[in-house]
C-alpha cells in the first residue's frame, strides 16, 4: 500500500514539476520587456510614491503570472492545441487545458491507488489517462459539432451572396449581410472576415485566412472561386448558385450514408461496449475467478490480446462505415 502511494505521488510531483518548469523557463529571453513593464508598475523602481508598494506588488504578482500564462500557451499553441479550441468556438486558453487535463488526471491517480483493493491498483492508470483525456475529448466534440453546424449553414451564406452581387452590391456588402445575417458560427466568421478587409487586408488574403480557420472542404470550394473571379473574372453570383447547389447535393448524400450505416454504427456500439459489460457482471458475480486474470501470467497476456483486439475491432468497424464524400 505504502509503495503504490509512494509511486503515484512522485508520478504526481515529477507532472506537477514539469508544469511549474514550462511556467518557469518562460522568464528566460524577454526580461528587458518584462523589466520595463516593472519599473513603470513600481514607479521608478519602488522609490516613488510612499504607499504604493503593496498596490505594486500585488501588481507585479498579476504581471508574472500572465507572461507565465502567456508563455506556455505560445508553447502549447506548437502543438495546435489552440486552433482545436479555436474551431470549438470555445474561450478556454491553451494552459487552462493543459491545468484540467493535469487535475483530472493526478485526482483519478491518487484516488485509485488509495481505494483500489490489490493488484486493481494498476487499473488506476489507464483510468487517469482516460480521465486526463476527457477535455481533450469535449473539445473535439464542440469541434465537430461546431464545423457541422457551419458546413449545414454554408449553401444559405451563399445564397445571401449570390442575392446581394445580383441586386448590384459588391461582395465585401455581400460578406457583411452573411455577417449580419446568419447566426454563430457562420456568420461571426464571415463579419471577422468583412472586419478585416475594411482595416486594409486583401479581401482574398482575409478569405484564406478564413478557410484556415474553418476546415470545411465547401469553404475551400467558395475561397477557391472568389480568388479565381477576381483574377480571371465571370459570373460570380452564378457560380456562387452552382457551389451552393453542390454543397445541397452533398449534404443529401451525407444523410443517406448516415442512413445507411446506421446499423453498423450500432452494431459496432454494441460490440465494443459488450465485453467490458460482461467483464463487470462477471466480476460481480464471482469475483475470484475474475481476479485470474489479473494475477495468473496467461490472464495478463488474455487480458493485453482482448484490449489489442478491442483497439483494431474499434479501427476496422470506424473504416466500414465512415465513407466519404
Amino acid at each position: 500500500m505504502f509503495l503504490y502511494l509512494m509511486i503515484g505521488a512522485i508520478a504526481v510531483g515529477a507532472a506537477g514539476s514539469l508544469y511549474a518548469a514550462a511556467l518557469l523557463l518562460g522568464f528566460g529571453d524577454d526580461n528587458e520587456q518584462i523589466e520595463d513593464r516593472l519599473a513603470s508598475l513600481t514607479k521608478n523602481g519602488g522609490r516613488g510614491v510612499s504607499g504604493g508598494g503593496k498596490v505594486a506588488t500585488g501588481e507585479i504578482n498579476s504581471l508574472l503570472r500572465e507572461e507565465a500564462t502567456g508563455k506556455i500557451d505560445e508553447y502549447l499553441k506548437k502543438l495546435q492545441l489552440g486552433r482545436l479550441i479555436e474551431q470549438a468556438g470555445m474561450n478556454w486558453s491553451v494552459s487552462k487545458f493543459a491545468t484540467i487535463s493535469l487535475g483530472l488526471g493526478s485526482v483519478i491517480a491518487i484516488a485509485g491507488i488509495s481505494l483500489l483493493p490489490g493488484t486493481l491498483k494498476v487499473g488506476a492508470i489507464p483510468a487517469a489517462a482516460a480521465f486526463g483525456a476527457m477535455p481533450f475529448g469535449y473539445i473535439w466534440f464542440m469541434r465537430q459539432r461546431r464545423l457541422g453546424k457551419f458546413g449545414n449553414q454554408l449553401p444559405a451564406a451563399m445564397d445571401l451572396m449570390s442575392q446581394a452581387l445580383r441586386a448590384g452590391q459588391s461582395l465585401p456588402a455581400g460578406i457583411q449581410l452573411v455577417g449580419e445575417q446568419l447566426e454563430e458560427p457562420l456568420g461571426p466568421e464571415f463579419r471577422r472576415s468583412f472586419e478585416e478587409q475594411n482595416l486594409g487586408v486583401a479581401l482574398t488574403d482575409t478569405l484564406q485566412d478564413m478557410a484556415d480557420r474553418v476546415p470545411n472542404l465547401d469553404l475551400r470550394f467558395l475561397v477557391t472561386a472568389v480568388v479565381l473571379q477576381r483574377q480571371t473574372g465571370g459570373d460570380l453570383a452564378e457560380i456562387l448558385d452552382k457551389i451552393g447547389h453542390l454543397c445541397r447535393e452533398r449534404m443529401q448524400i451525407k444523410g443517406q450514408i448516415q442512413a445507411l450505416t446506421g446499423e453498423g454504427r450500432i452494431s459496432g456500439v454494441v460490440l465494443l461496449a459488450l465485453p467490458p459489460v460482461l467483464f463487470g457482471v462477471m466480476l460481480r458475480l464471482n469475483y475470484d475467478y475474475t481476479m485470474l486474470l489479473f494475477n495468473e501470467p496467461m490472464g495478463n497476456q488474455m487480458l493485453a490480446g482482448a484490449l489489442v483486439m478491442q483497439v483494431l475491432g474499434a479501427v476496422w468497424i470506424n473504416k466500414i462505415i465512415t465513407i466519404k464524400v
